[in-house]
């Protein structure tokens, strides 16, 4: 084994770790408080990704490129609708009263892993591409 693909395992391991953690958090801030309205952000965590990933074939693969599609704009518009959701649908609960504050701060913490997560995932797995 190199240590490249080491060191890739214990990055992915580390990922794999805070995602854990993410969602135990959100799942926590549920059953901690007796109130599983909370969970409707985890939902947001599964479906955020889909746009980017259903219409991210319509980018243009020229960098240099000056043409925009709209179909791709449309995608990205529609994840950061979810993920601002993901961090919004705690607060709200929280004001209406629905939810603690407690439970509020630990779906957003979690929500911070989790989409942390998913960021320097995807970053990493760019890098690695850009290599080869």
């Amino acid at each position: 084994m190199s240590w490249l693909t080491l060191h890739s395992q214990y990055r992915i391991v580390g990922l794999s770790v805070c995602l854990a953690a993410g969602f135990l958090l959100s799942i926590l801030s549920c059953a901690l408080y007796g109130n599983w309205w909370p969970l409707l952000v985890v939902f947001t965590y599964a479906i955020a990704p889909l746009p980017n990933a259903i219409f991210g074939q319509y980018v243009s693969a020229d960098p240099l490129a000056d043409v925009s599609s709209s179909v791709a704009d449309f995608g990205r518009f529609l994840t950061s609708v979810l993920v601002v959701s993901g961090f919004g649908l705690p607060v709200v609960l929280s004001h209406a009263g629905i939810i603690t504050s407690m439970a509020m701060f630990m779906s957003i913490s979690g929500g911070v892993l989790v989409y942390g997560t998913i960021i320097v995932y995807s970053t990493l797995f760019r890098e690695q591409q850009s290599d080869f």
